[in-house]
C-alpha cells in the first residue's frame, strides 16, 4: 500500500485485513456489515500529528460524553468490503467525535463525498457502553455470517437456549464466549432504536445476534472481535449440520418486508407482498 497513512498505522492496516478475510469468508455481501475501531491516543499523534479535520458530518445521534474527542476507523455507506483493499481512502475512513458530539470530523478517508455506515447508532452506542464496562474495549463489527442467520430461522429466539445449544457444540466455546449471545427481536435496521436496545444487551454481553441479519461482536482488538465471530459462528455450523431434521419458526413477515423497504427508499415488486 503506497498511502503514507495506511504504511503508518498498524491499527488501518489490520483493519484492511480483517475486512478482507470477512469477504472471504462470505460474510459480506454486497455492501452488507460495518466496522469501527477505537485509536488509540498516541497512534493518532503518530500518525496524524495534530489530526487536522478535512471536513465534518454532521451525526444522527449527539454522541454520549465518553466518546467525545475519541477517534475512529470506521467503514463507509453503501461500500463494498471487497473494495476496501484496493481504494481504502474511498472505503474507509477516519473520524473523531466532535467535543459537543454532534459531528463527526474527517480525518482521513471517505473521499469522494463518503460518509460512516448507516448503522452509526449502534456504533457510537455500542463503543460507548462497553467503554463503561471495560477502559480497553476498542472494536464494534457488525457482520452476516451464513450459518448464524440460518439459525436463527431454525431455533426459538431465547438467549438462554441458543447460548447453550451453542456451548454444547463444541469443547472451547465456551471458552470463548461465557458471557453467552444477546439476542434482540427483528426489526428495521439503521435506526436508533436497534442501536440502543443493541447496547443495552452489551452491558452483560460481548456479541448480539439480529435475528434473520447478522451478529455485533465488541473486543478489545480486532483478531479478538473477529475470533468471536468466527466461533459463534462454528458453533452455529455445527448446529445446523447435527440437527438438519428442524423446521423453520422463524422468519421475516411481509410487512417486515415493506418496513425495511420503506425505510431505505426502495419499492417492492408489485403484487408479490400481502
Amino acid at each position: 500500500m503506497k498511502d503514507s497513512i495506511i504504511n503508518k498505522s498498524e491499527t488501518i492496516k489490520k483493519f484492511i485485513e480483517i475486512i478482507d478475510n470477512m469477504y472471504r469468508l462470505g460474510w459480506d455481501e454486497k455492501n452488507g456489515g460495518n466496522i469501527s475501531v477505537l485509536m488509540d491516543e498516541e497512534e493518532v499523534k503518530r500518525v496524524f500529528g495534530k489530526a487536522k479535520t478535512k471536513r465534518t458530518i454532521p451525526l444522527p445521534l449527539i454522541a454520549n460524553e465518553n466518546i467525545r474527542g475519541l477517534v475512529f476507523v470506521i467503514t463507509g455507506t453503501t461500500k463494498y468490503f471487497r473494495n476496501v483493499k484496493n481504494d481504502p481512502k474511498t472505503n474507509i475512513g477516519v473520524m473523531r467525535i466532535s467535543q459537543d458530539g454532534t459531528k463527526a470530523e474527517v480525518i482521513w478517508g471517505f473521499e469522494n463525498n463518503g460518509t460512516f455506515t448507516s448503522e452509526i447508532y449502534a456504533h457510537l452506542l455500542c463503543h460507548s457502553t462497553r467503554l463503561k464496562i471495560d477502559p480497553n474495549h476498542h472494536v464494534v463489527m457488525h457482520t452476516h455470517p451464513l450459518y448464524i442467520l440460518a439459525l436463527t430461522h431454525v431455533h426459538e429466539l431465547d438467549e438462554k437456549s441458543l447460548t447453550v445449544d451453542l456451548w454444547r457444540t463444541m469443547t472451547e466455546s465456551v471458552i470463548v464466549y461465557p458471557d453467552g449471545v444477546g439476542l434482540i427481536p427483528w426489526q428495521v435496521c439503521g435506526t436508533q432504536k436497534i442501536g440502543e436496545e443493541t447496547a443495552e444487551k452489551m452491558k452483560k454481553t460481548r456479541c448480539v445476534i439480529w435475528p434473520l441479519h447478522g451478529i455485533y461482536g465488541c473486543e478489545n482488538n480486532l483478531d479478538d472481535a473477529f475470533g468471536l465471530i468466527e466461533t459463534i459462528e462454528k458453533s452455529a455450523q455445527i448446529f445446523l449440520l447435527t440437527h438438519n431434521h428442524l423446521e423453520i419458526i422463524n422468519d421475516i413477515t411481509d410487512q417486515g418486508i415493506k418496513d425495511v423497504a420503506k425505510r431505505f427508499n426502495v419499492t417492492p415488486v408489485k403484487g408479490y407482498l400481502k
